[in-house]
């Protein structure tokens, strides 16, 4: 038998090589143990004791199953049904089993109610600490998640729908079957602001809403609506906040997926968006034909009521948008250590040392940010509620926002570079966090949006400024450097000339200059050094890798290393 015979017989063995120098995939492990910043931050800003609570769930997060519903809930893409076998309109979206089992374990731990009913010292930062976990996994699903939480304050402005919806919104539950929301002990709520000739300016929405009795109209009276809606996620939501004009003006309603009949409510989907990212995450073009709807809010208020929950949306970018750069250079650093090259491990060699430790100190500055923004929401939502507090939560949530979620899709990239053609392979989970990454940034009000909310906010009440300035001095003397910034910081806003040109530039130094001096309280030194150097003072370059020398990449790694204890 020739040699080329030998090698194709039958069970002849088919390796042509070993595998080797390949990193071993991140799985069971504790998302909160070995994250360093985040346990000190929970301490930090209130939320000590909840620390056992989010260490299980950090636990819960890690578990190699759960990491599959991730890549499985985005291999297999929401189906949209406009009809059932007979003819019957159902405008279903059907999801693979992998997204129920991850929206069932983040609304069976209440990420979407904790803080609403247990209010508290630290609650809004327990929640956001026990999300950033489980954002890590996977983003899509999260969407309905953050709505249904956010639909707390505003859904609380009508007693009425309050009292017949919070109780079941509340619930730590999920049931995504297909039926009328009076047969459900738990329910999700979506949003539908969009529409085609306005994104970020819903005053032009020409969605139209009538009292179905003329004699009964405001507050928590019943409506119809028509129109159309350009975006709406999560098109399986029991029911939808949604702009419309009514007689009085614009205003919000409560559109729910069934009549109060129980016949279906005409919510009419029309196409599932074919999105880049966040593909888990079933976006919808709807129509109103006649659907039945309560108002929320007063009449002609309604940006009023829907502010309130955009402010918590806009929170839950901060979040989502951090637990993306978390899980990017974890990624990165996992393969790095599993990785040689020109005989020495990667997380060995000096550049790419450099490259690591600056992704990581991205990553304490986003954290640090989000943090604080979640103690001033605990703050300010509490009895006797803190003056600075809700100041600086005014001009900190469009400033977190604009600042976290633009800068994800280049730290994105930059850590899929460092696996190399592996990173941009879909079987690595780099691919899906860098085609993520851009959500956030522009979803809620995009990067122009959020520099001109600031805007308005410093126009309406420019004690917001103050309080950013106050909570800025409070370190001030502890570096040489930052002290700069914050009078660079304090000169830039005393000139009046071209402020609305010049939007982006201002809220970029708001967002160093507090990232810097909360890095500063934190008290760890090689971070606070290394922050303020190479983003404050221009120490190294502009890209990232470009560290000045003298930084402490070994304690940066450490901290970044998810295997700690």
């Amino acid at each position: 038998m020739s040699d080329n015979n030998r090698l194709q017989a039958p069970g002849a063995p088919a390796e042509t090589h070993q595998v080797f120098n390949q990193s071993v995939p991140l799985e069971d492990y504790n998302l909160f143990s070995g994250d360093t910043a985040l346990k000190e931050g929970l301490a930090r800003h209130g939320a000590g004791w909840a620390r056992e609570e989010v260490l299980a769930f950090g636990a819960l997060c890690g578990r190699r199953e759960c990491w599959e519903w991730g890549f499985l809930a985005n291999e297999y893409r929401p189906q949209f049904r406009s009809h059932d076998r007979q003819g019957f309109r159902v405008d279903e979206v059907r999801y693979h089993d992998a997204y129920h089992q991850l929206m069932r374990q983040a609304l069976g731990a209440g990420l979407h109610s904790a803080p609403w009913l247990a209010p508290g010292a630290g609650a809004h930062v327990a929640r956001a600490a026990r999300y950033y976990c489980q954002a890590q996994v996977e983003s899509g699903h999260g969407c309905p998640v953050t709505m249904t939480f956010a639909a707390v304050p505003t859904l609380g402005l009508t007693p009425a729908v309050a009292e017949s919806w919070l109780p079941r919104v509340l619930a730590n539950d999920y049931d995504p079957r297909n039926l009328h929301h009076s047969e459900k002990s738990a329910v999700t709520i979506g949003m539908g602001m969009t529409e085609k000739q306005g994104g970020s300016d819903v005053r032009s929405n020409t969605t139209r809403a009538e009292p179905l009795v003329s004699a009964h109209s405001g507050p928590g009276a019943r409506y119809t609506l028509w129109g159309h809606k350009w975006f709406t996620s999560a098109p399986m939501c029991d029911a939808f906040l949604m702009l419309a004009q009514a007689p009085g003006g614009l205003s919000c309603f409560l559109v729910p997926r069934w009549r109060e009949d129980g016949g279906k409510n005409p919510v009419q989907v029309q196409r599932l968006k074919n999105k880049m990212g966040n593909v888990s995450n079933a976006s919808s073009e709807i129509e109103l034909r006649d659907a039945e709807g309560w108002m929320v809010g007063e009449e002609g208020r309604g940006v009023a009521a829907i502010i309130e929950m955009v402010a918590m949306t806009r929170f839950d970018c901060m979040i989502g948008s951090a637990a993306a750069q978390r899980q990017c250079v974890v990624q990165a650093l996992n393969h790095c250590r599993g990785r040689s090259a020109f005989g020495r491990s990667l997380d060995q060699q000096p550049l790419m040392r450099n490259v690591l430790a600056d992704l990581q100190l991205e990553v304490e500055g986003s954290l640090a940010l989000m943090l604080r923004m979640g103690e001033a929401l605990d703050r300010s939502l509490s009895p006797g509620s803190d003056t600075h507090e809700r100041h600086l939560l005014r001009l900190g949530l469009p400033t977190g926002k604009y600042w976290i979620c633009k800068r994800t899709p280049h730290l994105a990239y930059e850590a899929m570079e460092c696996l190399g053609g592996n990173g941009v392979i879909e079987d690595f989970l780099t691919a899906r966090l860098y085609r993520d990454a851009p959500i956030n940034a522009i979803w809620e009000g995009s990067g122009n949006v959020q520099a001109l909310d600031m805007l308005r906010a410093l126009e309406r009440s420019p004690v917001v400024l103050d309080a950013w300035l106050a909570e800025l001095a409070s370190e001030q003397g502890a570096d040489r450097r930052l002290d700069q910034a914050i009078a660079r910081l304090r000169k830039d806003f005393a000139d009046d000339d071209q402020r609305e040109y010049r939007a982006r530039y201002l809220v970029d130094q708001l967002a160093l200059t507090m990232q810097a001096a909360l890095l500063v309280r934190s008290g760890n030194v090689a971070v606070a050094e290394a922050f303020i150097a190479s983003r404050l003072a221009g120490e190294g370059g502009s890209s990232v890798g470009s560290l000045p020398r003298g930084v402490d990449t070994e304690a940066l790694m450490r901290r970044a290393d998810p295997l700690q204890d």
